[in-house]
């Protein structure tokens, strides 16, 4: 940060910058319908406005986040902006399905590059008390763009045509990179230290391969070639970068870092909320739009609420942090999660709004924003300056890995419900499904809860020499240590 630059100039860098990375992963769902028709693309070719981008930014995730570490954090924050952008920019020209697609491919690999610069900046840039005011804040901003992306989807594609949930990227893009630009001061010159390049090859084919195969279960099923091969690249692909971590003198994932409970604890709670957030929200659209008939517009605005109480719970979870604690914070985000899914689990073909919708989606919500800003502090607090984009990278690639596979496991499951129910009307079975779906959403929340006892114990088991320099023990323990 240049001098006499507010660290808040940072936090709202921060923000706009995750703000736009998961806005795009969702917005673009609402358009789809639009792009078919406009580019005449086939079902198959859809599936890839979607999967490419998360291909992508699954992959290469880890190794933008390590790449900040040894190139800068400014560098890659501005390159991942450029990208991004342009890539935008490009997707709402697209003339034909090819460019639309490739558009894509290259947003996930911007989005990637900014996912875990936008943390680390934070975690770089902010200390004690002022840390956990803008980790609440950020976290508050990632867990709302979720619901807030259904809405834009509606209102904007409703308003302004599909190319537009793209183009509204270039704008707001511009104005990062300028402040990008102005705000943060250039890295010194770092000691020159070579990627790892086995391990950045091995991990980036693993988690790319199996974001794909999971990609390909909604369609092709779990015992398709198609899903079965690129799992088994993964797996394997996944076996040789451990073993390439084992050898490497700077491997990119040191294996120690995985030795912390509390990142290890952290990032699995994350990873289940991942997987709950991003399913809950794909089968809340659907239902709304496909049995209750609602608009794209309609379904946007139902969700507002949600919305709201995300925002609104996550900022205030940095004042409940320090009076409960984490565990207790943990255990009641996560009960409340599970009793709002377990009443969303309740919906009919001719559920009312306030009674099925509005009322368990303001629980789970509201136990969802308390989650997410303990999980992230205790993940990234001690990690030394080396390390602040690999923490951050972790956080990102748990969460964004775990939806792509629990929206597959939890969509493979309504499926198959609905494939074998025996209500007699359509609807009936798909809304069989879908509450099946929402029940496993609900006991995969109470296992968060049941997490909270080892994250509440996972700090203390930190040694003094686990915090950076810069944090005094009072310190540590306003973020969640």
């Amino acid at each position: 940060m240049k001098p006499h630059i507010p660290a808040a100039a940072v936090l709202v860098l921060a923000c706009g910058a995750q703000l736009m990375v998961v806005l795009d992963g969702l917005v673009v769902n609402v358009a789809l319908p639009q792009m078919r028709l406009d580019l005449g693309m086939s079902p198959s070719a859809l599936q890839w406005v979607v999967n490419g981008y998360l291909v992508t930014f699954g992959g290469l995730l880890l190794l933008a986040a390590r790449a900040a570490d040894l190139i800068g954090h400014r560098r890659i924050f501005l390159a991942g902006v450029a990208v991004f952008t342009l890539a935008s920019l490009a997707g709402g020209l697209a003339q034909n399905p090819a460019m639309l697609i490739g558009s894509r491919l290259v947003q996930g690999i911007g989005a990637a590059a900014l996912a875990p610069s936008s943390l680390s900046l934070l975690t770089a840039t902010h200390i004690g008390e002022h840390r956990g005011r803008a980790l609440s804040i950020w976290s508050a901003t990632s867990s709302s763009a979720g619901a807030l992306g259904l809405v834009l989807g509606g209102v904007i594609t409703s308003a302004l045509g599909w190319r537009w949930v793209l183009l509204i990227n270039v704008p707001i893009g511009a104005v990062l990179f300028v402040l990008a630009s102005a705000t943060l001061a250039p890295e010194h010159a770092r000691e020159r230290r070579s990627l790892d390049l086995s391990g950045a090859v091995t991990v980036t084919l693993g988690v790319g391969a199996l974001t794909y195969g999971i990609s390909q279960t909604t369609q092709h099923g779990w015992a398709s070639g198609r899903v079965i091969a690129p799992l088994i690249v993964a797996a394997a692909a996944l076996g040789l970068f451990i073993l390439a971590e084992q050898r490497s003198p700077q491997p990119l994932v040191p294996l120690s870092i995985l030795r912390r409970r509390n990142i290890v604890v952290a990032n699995t709670i994350i990873a289940g909320l991942g997987a709950i957030m991003t399913a809950t929200m794909y089968f809340l659209s659907l239902y709304l739009q496909q049995v209750l008939g609602d608009s794209p517009l309609r379904t946007g605005l139902a969700l507002v609420p949600m919305s709201i109480v995300l925002t609104v719970g996550a900022i205030a979870s940095k004042t409940l942090l320090p009076k409960f604690g984490i565990r207790r914070l943990l255990a009641a985000g996560g009960t409340l999660m599970a009793a709002g899914l377990g009443w969303l689990s309740t919906i009919g073909t001719h559920s009312t709004y306030l009674l099925h919708i509005f009322g368990p989606t303001l629980i789970w919500a509201a136990g969802a924003s308390i989650v997410i800003m303990p999980c992230v502090a205790l993940a990234t607090t001690g990690i030394g300056a080396e390390h602040a984009g690999l923490a951050s990278g972790l956080v990102n690639t748990a969460r964004g890995v775990s939806g792509a596979v629990g929206l597959a496991i939890l969509g493979t499951l309504a499926a198959t419900v609905t494939a074998h129910s025996g209500a007699a009307d359509h609807l009936d079975r798909i809304v069989h499904g879908y509450r099946i779906a929402m029940l496993a959403a609900a006991i995969l929340a109470g296992l968060v809860a049941l997490l909270a006892l080892p994250a509440g114990t996972a700090d203390a088991a930190a040694t003094p020499e686990d915090q950076t320099p810069s944090e005094t023990p009072s310190e540590a323990a306003d973020t969640g240590r």
